[in-house]
């Protein structure tokens, strides 16, 4: 693969990295805000400080980031950090997490693999480093099935992905590639119509007509199917062990090297939530959907919720093969120069926590610091 794109598509390039950076824009739900101790994170009497006084952490009011909701809301996280308070912001999308990041506005975030590479490439290494994986999956291709019965009558329809650049268009337009059709990245017109649409209003899209289908996370995908939609594809089934990375955990590089025992505490608290997750199902779809409704005001309906919460799996795995082979996806579609993602993963804390936890470790395919 060449390491530079031709002018045309260095420049289409150049347009698309910021957009690029929009994290996983099932995030529209809830706005930004900065709050404190949502749910049960309250620090106990007398507990011991780690090196900080408190630790930043940033997520999306959205299922696909359920290891920070339910940690959060259950206080996973305050009883690792101790009586060093757990602090919290939420976003709708990846650039003003990574902004927040840079900023110092928060420490450690939840966040989607294209804001995650965008991040660090665009600083030149220097900005964040992925530690540790929160969820796979949950992205499904949902259509009208009176107009398009078969995954070639996409062809000639009109196809809504959140936003141009962002983690589902880029996987939209390299299946569109896959199935020999042509579709220019940056305007989205060609064989298929890409309609880039905000999820916040893609059902009210789907409902009027103006599109026919659409490539998007949970739980606007479920939306979709409670009005009617049928699910075509779930791209899932297009990764090896149907796994790739949909949710990130990353870190400011200054954050990580001032204070690694918070950033191990934060990663001890991710490992046991998941770990909680997966034992209590139930209670945690519940206190997942508790952290929705504080946050942005409204919960989730039982029809929504219930299949949503089932395509998503939460994971301390990074999938770190998954995000250089998305990050491929975006340089063939013409979003993307070639990115050197050497060292963009540090999971030394996590796998420390990992073997705390009696669990293997987990690899950084090679793209890890020295």
């Amino acid at each position: 693969m060449p390491a530079t794109l031709p002018l045309r598509r260095s420049l289409a390039a150049a347009a698309a990295l910021p957009l690029l950076a929009v994290a996983l824009t099932a995030c529209g739900y809830g706005s930004d805000k900065a709050k404190d101790d949502p749910g049960k994170s309250q620090v106990a009497a007398g507990a011991k400080k780690l090196s900080a006084d408190s630790v930043k952490i940033g997520y999306f009011p959205n299922l696909t980031h359920a290891t920070a909701l339910v940690g959060d809301q259950q206080g996973i996280f305050q009883k690792e950090l101790g009586g060093t308070r757990l602090k919290v912001s939420t976003f709708n999308a990846g650039p003003s997490e990574i902004e927040a990041l840079n900023s110092g506005s928060i420490d450690i975030g939840w966040i989607g693999p294209s804001p995650a590479i965008n991040g660090y490439t665009t600083s030149q290494g220097k900005s964040l480093r992925i530690i540790g994986g929160s969820a796979s999956g949950g992205v499904k291709l949902v259509v009208n099935p009176k107009k398009i019965k078969s995954l070639d009558d996409v062809k000639g329809k009109k196809i809504a992905t959140p936003q141009l650049g962002n983690t589902q268009d880029v996987a939209f337009l390299n299946w569109i590639a896959s199935k020999g059709w042509k579709t220019d990245a940056t305007s989205g017109k060609g064989d298929v119509s890409v309609v880039r649409t905000d999820n916040k209003v893609t059902p009210d899209a789907y409902a009027s007509g103006s599109i026919d289908g659409a490539w998007v996370p949970e739980p606007t995908a479920s939306k979709l199917v409670q009005q009617g939609g049928k699910v075509l594809l779930d791209e899932s089934d297009l990764w090896p062990q149907k796994k790739f990375v949909i949710t990130n955990i990353v870190v400011s590089q200054k954050f990580l090297k001032e204070h690694p025992d918070v950033v191990e505490a934060v990663l001890r608290g991710s490992v046991n939530t998941n770990a909680w997750i997966k034992a209590h199902p139930d209670a945690a779809k519940a206190s997942a959907n508790a952290a929705l409704k504080k946050l942005s005001g409204k919960a989730l309906p039982a029809d929504v919720l219930d299949p949503a919460w089932k395509s998503i799996q939460t994971t301390d795995d990074p999938l770190a093969a998954t995000l250089s082979t998305e990050a491929d996806h975006a340089v063939k579609a013409g979003l993307l120069q070639k990115p050197d993602l050497k060292g963009i993963y540090d999971l030394r804390p996590l796998n420390k926590a990992l073997k705390a936890a009696g669990r293997p470790s987990v690899s950084d395919a090679g793209l890890g610091v020295k």
